[in-house]
């Protein structure tokens, strides 16, 4: 059981060297997945003879509650889980269950393919505290869908997943479909379609250049731009504003009623100047950017116990904190290797 060893701190707001303040924390709880997407974890690298991490290389729970505490106390209100696939975690609830108690923390979240995703499993995370689902589906097709996530699983078991978590009482679906031009650009308005009148919401995302296994090519992204464009000629669209500063996704309602839509554009108009997002991998490093080529190591300071260590070295590196690489990724020549985006999720 975990017990909070750590004293009540006063929540210090800090910021980075551009006056961003530190709001959101990802979590990595594993790096392990069900499925190999071909622009996250192609087989060329993640193969039957990839070393995943062992299970002494993952930060406890109770180390990840001592990291959401001390970040909580610099005013962090909303955590996301993510992988890997996160639902490979077994005992996920748990965690789930520790972080909802911490003060200061008001959102809890996951990131998720679904497929593991049974009305059993639903329900018990809905009791465990989490508030809300991202779940990531890249076509409606199985051709294109299969083609994508590589390991031969259809479209049905994912969206059995939605309807499983609808069920059981999650009001705020997020559907997230990543974009790559020449593998499944012909797939957004048949998911567009798909999805329009349901609640859920559609975000499409643009295809990024996160790890180094993707192939990345400016030329496989179809922006965000194009991608409206698409939509709207076939249902028309109109922009709302922002939930909240630094939200990742431009808004878009359908005219007729039929929901809304997002759309994150990370490369054709970098959100950077907002960004207060924060992960941790699943072996106790911080990214302070998505993009990072290396994260600040806390598992040698979490395993030895000092609380006061763990607050001064997250303190200090995101007051260090001047990434904004998506809106200089033009600007680098030098090229160096980033974390993957399976090691931190999204």
């Amino acid at each position: 059981m975990f017990h909070n060893n750590q004293s009540d701190i006063t929540t210090e707001q800090i910021t980075d060297k551009l006056n961003r303040p530190l709001r959101d924390l990802r979590v990595s709880v594993t790096d392990r997945c069900n499925f190999r997407c071909v622009y996250c974890m192609p087989k060329s690298v993640f193969n039957r003879d990839y070393k995943f991490l062992a299970k002494k290389e993952l930060l406890s729970f109770e180390e990840i509650v001592r990291v959401v505490k001390t970040a909580a106390s610099f005013g962090v209100s909303k955590i996301r889980l993510t992988g890997g696939e996160p639902l490979v975690r077994n005992d996920l609830e748990q965690l789930i269950e520790w972080i909802c108690g911490v003060d200061g923390i008001t959102d809890v979240s996951l990131t998720t393919n679904a497929t593991l995703l049974t009305r059993q499993r639903a329900e018990s995370l809905k009791q465990a505290g989490l508030q809300r689902l991202n779940v990531s589906l890249d076509a409606i097709d199985d051709k294109t869908f299969k083609a994508v996530n590589d390991v031969g699983v259809g479209v049905q078991s994912v969206l059995d997943g939605i309807e499983n978590a609808s069920s059981a009482g999650f009001e705020s679906i997020k559907v997230n479909m990543v974009v790559k031009k020449g593998l499944n650009d012909h797939s957004i308005l048949p998911m567009a379609e798909f999805f329009h009148g349901t609640g859920q919401i559609l975000r499409f995302i643009e295809f990024m250049d996160v790890g180094n296994s993707n192939a990345w090519d400016l030329s496989h992204v179809v922006t965000s731009r194009e991608i409206a464009d698409l939509i709207h000629a076939r249902m028309p669209i109109e922009p709302v504003e922002a939930n909240y500063k630094g939200e990742v996704a431009k808004r878009w309602h359908y005219k007729d009623g039929g929901g809304e839509i997002g759309i994150i554009t990370s490369v054709s108009e970098p959100f950077c100047g907002d960004c207060s997002r924060a992960r941790l991998s699943a072996t106790g490093s911080i990214y302070t950017c998505l993009f990072a080529s290396s994260g600040h190591d806390l598992r040698a300071i979490l395993r030895s116990g000092d609380d006061e260590a763990l607050m001064q070295s997250m303190r200090k590196l995101w007051q260090a904190r001047e990434d904004r690489y998506s809106e200089t990724r033009t600007q680098v020549h030098v090229i160096k290797p980033k974390v993957e985006m399976s090691f931190i999720g999204g």
